[in-house]
């Protein structure tokens, strides 16, 4: 399947690829919900564990998102080009790079991992969080590899197959914590699990539909080409680092709610897998944009360029629109379904109706990255992440913590950070889109 995205109205191409993305990535987000769920149903103490573990392991894996990316992003131009020897030799060449990126975040994980969480200072749910991560490291290969070949797949508009493999992976991990938790009687090493059960499954289907494309040629004719390596490194570097700082920041702002307590720290990874599940269209309209601008600067199509942007913001806005006027008025009933525990359920609502508004923020900063690696220039991305994930929270959360500010403030502090970077991407991506016309 190949789909030539410069030709063709531009609305049809974002909703077609668009459509599934979001409908699989919901499945998705549905996934990590149910964990936190059955967590719920173990302690407090569990669901804290997931909470920071989703901050470290994310961080780990952003590395292999990041670089997904600029596969995406490499492949789609040389379909645009129609250049089919380049984009089989990307791919395998890829693939080969995804196998010794997933070893090395492994081990950078496996030895990390205990010097994060002491930083942290509360050993309450210590014991927890490495029963949980360790599994999910073990298990990188899965994730990495799956990052990869679905890049693959979206370069030549297939965001389908994604979404087919997500949808059953996600009813697959509710029956396999239901067993392991319920039957075998395991604690959050069940989840872990599961989880690392479900992407296996994930990468070999992902393996085989790839195998059916035309860009599949076979390992025979695998080819180093250390100019796809440094292209790869070239194009995948600041999105990794976007990716990394992002779930670095995570971490961050787990750092400054720690001393709120164990429920303010559970109620900020419930409210993060809230989140996401509005955010999951925005997410599906980031990848269709990705690979229709992609397709477009490698034909020189370059007015398309900017009518996608514009359209992939107006929809995002528009999905953003629902997902706060939902916070405000369900926040707590939103919450309850995953703790019963009435603090946890108190602080959640809090962080959806103070920190949801940032979700038009990060439409922007989403649409505008995309354009910024489909069009190859993603430099900017590592200084504004570096900002935005590191300087800004840093900073702005010492002086609150300091001042004594009650954790309103920080969900206050997160709007306005995501909203101050979203302003100066829309400023930098516009100047970049002038420049291309």
């Amino acid at each position: 399947m190949h789909i030539d995205l410069t030709q063709g109205v531009i609305k049809e191409h974002i909703v077609k690829l668009a459509v599934p993305a979001v409908i699989g990535y919901f499945f998705h987000t549905m996934f990590n919900v149910t964990d936190t769920i059955f967590a719920g149903m173990i302690s407090t103490q569990a669901l804290a564990a997931l909470s920071l573990s989703a901050s470290i392991f994310f961080m780990v894996l952003a590395i292999g998102i990041g670089m997904s990316e600029a596969v995406t992003s490499i492949i789609g131009n040389a379909l645009g080009k129609k250049d089919i020897a380049k984009a089989q030799q990307v791919l395998l060449n890829s693939l080969v790079f995804a196998v010794f990126l997933s070893i090395v975040l492994a081990l950078v994980g496996i030895f990390s991992v205990p010097y994060l969480i002491d930083a942290l200072g509360d050993s309450s749910y210590t014991k927890e969080t490495l029963e949980y991560i360790n599994i999910i490291l073990y298990g990188s290969i899965f994730f990495v590899g799956s990052f990869f070949l679905n890049a693959i797949l979206t370069a030549t508009g297939d965001t389908i197959s994604f979404r087919n493999i997500l949808i059953f992976t996600a009813f697959l991990n509710i029956f396999l914590d239901y067993i392991f938790i319920k039957v075998f009687n395991l604690s959050v090493s069940a989840i872990a699990l599961a989880t690392v059960i479900s992407e296996a499954i994930t990468l070999i289907y992902l393996f085989y539909k790839v195998r059916k494309t035309k860009l599949w040629c076979g390992f025979s004719e695998f080819i180093f080409d250390i100019n796809i390596m440094k292209e790869l490194l070239k194009q995948g570097f600041p999105p990794s680092v976007n990716m990394f700082m992002m779930a670095f920041g995570m971490y961050i702002i787990t750092y400054f709610v720690a001393p709120f307590g164990k429920e303010a720290v559970a109620a900020f990874g419930i409210g993060m897998r809230i989140e996401q599940i509005f955010l999951m269209p925005v997410i599906g309209i980031n990848i269709a944009a990705l690979a229709i601008i992609s397709q477009n600067n490698g034909a020189k199509s370059y007015s398309r360029i900017p009518k996608t942007v514009k359209l992939s913001v107006r929809y995002g806005w528009i999905i953003s629109t629902i997902g706060v006027s939902s916070f405000l008025l369900f926040a707590n009933y939103f919450a309850s379904f995953m703790s019963s525990d009435p603090l946890v359920i108190k602080e959640v609502a809090l962080y959806l109706r103070v920190a949801g508004f940032a979700s038009y923020g990060f439409v922007v900063i989403f649409v505008y990255i995309a354009m910024l690696q489909g069009i190859a220039k993603p430099a900017i991305i590592f200084p504004l992440s570096v900002f935005r994930q590191l300087i800004a929270p840093v900073v702005l959360f010492s002086i609150l913590s300091i001042f004594n500010f009650g954790i309103f403030s920080m969900w206050l502090g997160l709007d306005i950070i995501i909203f101050s970077s979203a302003l100066f991407l829309w400023f930098y991506g516009e100047k970049k889109l002038k420049q291309l016309r």
